[in-house]
């Protein structure tokens, strides 16, 4: 099933390589950074090439380091089913479908804050001024409560990463070959791609809706993998359709 490396995989993981290597020589990581990755689209930092550029950033060795070997343990075999072509269209929409679901669920709790904010008296110019100096105002805190952290760390926030992309390329792998067996590296015991890759899933959403981290680290985009494992099984759904409509007229 996997033989080698496929070209696509191999180009997409030069350029996050590439990426990467820029990020810790290039401005002393923080240029890098404050160009590539994805801000909040209300932050003065956000720049619309960053909804592309986000997927090819990482934050640490760590974190390519194991982005990487995903890509080319499942990409390499999901390209050798689409071909070249269709894997990049597949991997790219994958990504921008998990930082649309990213910045969606940010949204929420960015415009829940700011409308208890504007109900309580505050102005929103002197909100927005006050969060793009860094800063909040701690009269904000007994206003908003519980919702104190969800609408500075929204405005505030940055996204890096492959993992939405490969969330989708995942979820291609699971429905080309469900019988496949995996296993985490801290729980060696094969499972089935079918039900391995849909408990995944729902980790993912379990830890993006309630915020209690399982196995990443606390700092996770969980909803961004959620909307990449989305956007993934939506696409494979249509062109599947697609193939079987197509056979059926023919």
């Amino acid at each position: 099933m996997r033989q080698g490396i496929t070209d696509a995989v191999k180009h997409l993981l030069i350029i996050n390589v590439v990426m990467f290597i820029g990020t810790l020589v290039i401005g002393n990581g923080q240029a890098f950074y404050q160009w590539f990755a994805l801000y909040f689209p209300k932050n003065q930092m956000f720049e619309p090439w960053q909804i592309l550029t986000h997927m090819f950033m990482h934050g640490n060795l760590m974190h390519i380091a194991f982005n990487m070997f995903a890509l080319w343990m499942f990409g390499t075999a999901v390209e050798q089913v689409f071909g070249m072509k269709k894997f990049i269209v597949f991997y790219l929409l994958s990504g921008f479908g998990a930082a649309i679901i990213q910045v969606a669920f940010l949204y929420i709790q960015y415009n829940t804050g700011m409308t208890t904010l504007l109900e309580s008296g505050f102005s929103q110019t002197e909100i927005i001024n006050v969060l793009s100096e860094g800063k909040y105002n701690t009269n904000w805190v007994p206003a908003l409560g519980d919702n104190f952290d969800g609408f500075v760390g929204a405005f505030n926030s940055t996204m890096v990463g492959a993992s939405g992309a490969i969330m989708g390329v995942l979820v291609a792998f699971g429905m080309l070959f469900p019988e496949s067996k995996l296993m985490l590296i801290f729980l060696p015991i094969p499972i089935k791609a079918k039900y391995f890759i849909p408990a995944i899933i729902a980790l993912d959403l379990f830890s993006g809706l309630t915020g209690q981290s399982i196995f990443s680290p606390s700092n996770t985009a969980y909803m961004a993998h959620v909307g990449g494992a989305l956007t993934g099984f939506l696409l494979m759904y249509f062109w599947k359709k697609n193939e079987r409509d197509k056979y059926r007229w023919n």
